[in-house]
């Protein structure tokens, strides 16, 4: 099995302790991630060849994130070191009916400031057998966009599966914006993921007879936004995470998965949430390792939903669990009884 690449933006991670509020905290703790390299963290933890590229630079900040990288055995050799600063982001945990909140300090950061020519593609991706990005990278700019779609055409041109999580940012860029870069990233997608709300966001297809503000699902307004996607872009595989938010703390959760013909429904978990954040990574990870691993595709998408049900239970943006958790709880094991 060959590398699965990852291309995005690791941010310093600020957040006070506990529940507390912004305007309560005295102290933050200091972790990281982000989108991208959030997937390249799970797919090593469950055993692949995983690296991660992006821009940091040679202060000793970015070397903490690198090194945080490397402790769960991704590749960081193909990261570019320069620029000035690690982009932060500031998190606030909601409890109860009072939501979460991420406050961004990213402006100016190393790989915002990155140019083209930064990266050689065709090195990067030597052994490569999955490119992944996600909606925010291109979010950061317009040189950033460009060189997203520098890495996939390369990718395309050596025969590489590419996927794209939507991942749509309203504090980063526009729907309009977004929907115009996001169509042109989109002709050489193989495998889009999305959300709940995505697909209405970025490219304006509604999911009929759903609420996402009361956590009202239909299954069959979310199998027609697959296939509207797939017939629009061409894409081979489709996943959409179905998130019924009934509180800030309690979710019902579980994902679709079309393949072009028939669309595949995960079992539904009631999760009650430690930290969500990285939780549509986790089910991008997933659906990666399944894909990968030639599941059939209702065993591919009952592993990416358990994967993410599981990274609900975790602090932070990285889902630490091996694949032999998430396939226990897949196979129905769900009773969270003491391992001994």
């Amino acid at each position: 099995m060959g590398k699965i690449v990852t291309f995005g933006e690791i941010m310093l991670r600020l957040e006070p302790e506990g529940y507390f509020r912004f305007l309560q905290a005295a102290t933050y703790g200091a972790t990281y991630g982000g989108g991208e390299a959030n997937v390249a963290v799970s797919l090593a933890n469950f055993g692949l060849d995983a690296a991660f590229v992006t821009k940091l630079p040679k202060h000793e900040i970015g070397q903490a994130g690198i090194n945080k990288l490397r402790e769960f055995g991704v590749d960081v050799s193909k990261i570019v070191r320069g620029g000035n600063r690690v982009g932060i982001y500031f998190l606030e945990k909601g409890a109860s009916q009072r939501a979460s909140k991420v406050i961004y300090d990213r402006a100016g950061s190393a790989i915002a400031a990155a140019e083209p020519g930064d990266f050689d593609w065709n090195a990067i991706f030597e052994g490569t057998e999955w490119f992944h990005f996600t909606g925010i990278t291109p979010a950061l700019g317009d040189t950033v966009a460009a060189i997203c779609m520098d890495a996939c055409k390369a990718a395309k041109a050596r025969g590489i599966t590419v996927s794209c999580d939507l991942n749509y940012r309203k504090n980063l860029w526009t729907r309009e914006k977004a929907g115009t870069v996001m169509a042109g990233l989109m002709e050489y997608v193989d495998v889009c993921i999305a959300n709940e709300e995505d697909a209405a966001d970025v490219f304006g297809i509604h999911a009929g007879g759903s609420d996402v503000t009361s956590g009202k699902i239909s299954h069959e307004g979310y199998a027609e936004v697959a296939r509207q996607l797939a017939e629009r872009f061409g894409f081979k595989q489709v996943a959409i995470t179905l998130r019924e938010s009934l509180s800030a703390n309690d979710n019902n959760w579980a994902g679709m998965l079309y393949d072009g013909k028939d669309c595949f429904f995960s079992k539904k978990y009631a999760v009650h949430i430690v930290d969500r954040v990285g939780g549509g990574d986790s089910f991008g990870a997933g659906l990666i390792y399944g894909s990968l691993r030639k599941m059939a595709p209702q065993d591919c998408i009952e592993f990416a939903v358990a994967a993410s049900c599981l990274k609900h239970s975790i602090e932070g943006d990285f889902n630490m669990v091996s694949a032999e958790e998430v396939l226990k709880l897949a196979g129905g094991d769900a009773s969270g009884r003491v391992q001994r």
